[in-house]
């Protein structure tokens, strides 16, 4: 009787994993890139739950990601020391948060206030 128990336990939780178990995340992939007004352009892959990419400040950028609800316009602003360089900087996102669609586009005064302004997301 204890190996039918136990043969039984073991096919319903494969069968609760395949019909019912818990929700997975929706994967979050966004590839971001840096233009300069001389038309080089950088790229790295960030990707969240798990954190995985090439970014590489690839936590404090998932982070805050989370923090913004995936809205790049509600990223959060870190106080930096940056030189006042002008030497513009196109910033892009593409991909998905949390399954979601993700585009976006802005222009920073220089890479190292797109860093700082964009909560690490901008920074590489």
């Amino acid at each position: 009787m204890p190996m039918f128990a136990a043969t039984s336990l073991a096919a319903c939780a494969v069968a609760a994993l395949c019909v019912g178990g818990p929700a997975v995340t929706p994967e979050t992939s966004i590839v971001l890139s840096l233009s300069d007004t001389q038309g080089e352009t950088t790229s790295v892959r960030l990707t969240c739950d798990p954190i995985l990419g090439n970014h590489p400040q690839a936590e404090s950028a998932c982070t805050a990601l989370e923090q913004a609800d995936g809205d790049f316009t509600k990223l959060p602003v870190e106080e930096r020391m940056c030189t006042m360089i002008h030497s513009p900087v196109q910033a892009q996102a593409r991909g998905h948060w949390r399954g979601s669609p993700v585009e976006f586009t802005t222009e920073y005064s220089n890479r190292c206030l797109a860093g700082a302004h964009s909560g690490n997301v901008f920074a590489f």
